[in-house]
């Protein structure tokens, strides 16, 4: 059974349309210590290892019935050794690009658990706290980004990543959220989107570097995308 980390405000629509799909919804809960706009980021409360695997760091302060959900679906972490406060960088602790051979943060925050986690990784440090927020992972060497420090670095390590104008997509109480916010992969050849791909201003440019990785799209609800912290999907049985 797949399971996806999502913000506790996603819409109706786009958790029928990942039951459709034989995923389970997880809704992280309200963090009361963040900003409104991000309080419910998956990306800011859990940390994942590399996309789709079951290897969580999780908010040290998250509830108590939560963490029981967690261990009865089987999955596997551990908590933080961070706090996490409403201002930056005190919010970035846990919201890094990760995947099974990179670590990409700004080192100086990040959380100690996950430097653990992730030592045998090629760590690489940026200025952009809000790392994950700031990139779409697509696989363990292509990468979407509106972030020029996070292009830079990337490029410079010799991956394919797609650099964006910033804008177009909805976040609460900002003038535009960030594309690793509106989406995640579901499988290794399925990407999925809060909102609609066709309704992005740079979603032809999207959807033809996805199909150059032979990745496909889904998009989870109608309207503009949305920044909800991402989509995190594991199964439990793996």
């Amino acid at each position: 059974m797949k399971f996806a980390f999502v913000d506790y405000r996603i819409s109706d629509k786009e958790l029928t349309s990942l039951k459709k799909i034989n995923i389970e919804p997880i809704k992280v809960p309200p963090c009361h210590k963040l900003y409104n706009a991000i309080n419910g980021h998956v990306d800011i409360q859990l940390f994942q290892s590399s996309p789709l695997c079951n290897q969580f760091i999780a908010y040290k302060d998250i509830p108590e019935n939560f963490l029981s959900k967690l261990t009865s679906l089987k999955v596997n972490f551990t908590l933080s050794s961070s706090s996490l406060g409403e201002t930056y960088p005190e919010n970035i602790a846990l919201n890094c690009i990760s995947t099974g051979s990179i670590l990409i943060h700004n080192l100086k925050y990040t959380d100690e658990q996950i430097k653990t986690l992730c030592k045998n990784k090629k760590l690489i440090n940026i200025k952009q706290g809000y790392s994950k927020c700031s990139c779409a992972i697509v696989n363990n060497s292509a990468f979407i980004t509106s972030d020029i420090g996070i292009y830079n670095v990337l490029k410079s390590c010799s991956y394919d990543v797609l650099l964006l104008p910033a804008g177009d997509i909805v976040l609460e109480d900002f003038d535009y959220g960030f594309i690793g916010g509106t989406c995640g992969l579901i499988s290794k050849d399925t990407m999925a989107f809060f909102g609609d791909i066709n309704q992005y201003k740079y979603g032809d440019q999207v959807k033809e570097f996805l199909d150059s990785h032979n990745v496909n799209i889904i998009s989870l609800n109608d309207g503009k995308l949305v920044d909800r912290g991402g989509l995190f999907i594991f199964d439990s049985s793996i």
